[in-house]
């Protein structure tokens, strides 16, 4: 498995909705659920990720 840095992203709620991302793999950008550190990983392009983030 990828080894992910992950840290909390700006995009994340002061209610307790918090999502970490990593993107120190190239080409990928990593997102999970910061109470649930071991859960599933999502795993998007670049590209995905700004798109995402842009419609915010």
């Amino acid at each position: 498995m990828k080894q992910y840095e992950f840290v909390k992203s700006t995009y994340s709620a002061s209610s307790g909705e918090c999502v970490e991302v990593a993107t120190n793999v190239p080409g990928t950008v990593a997102v999970r659920d910061s109470k649930q550190t071991d859960g599933p990983v999502i795993q998007l392009t670049p590209t995905a990720w700004a798109a995402f983030a842009a419609s915010r």
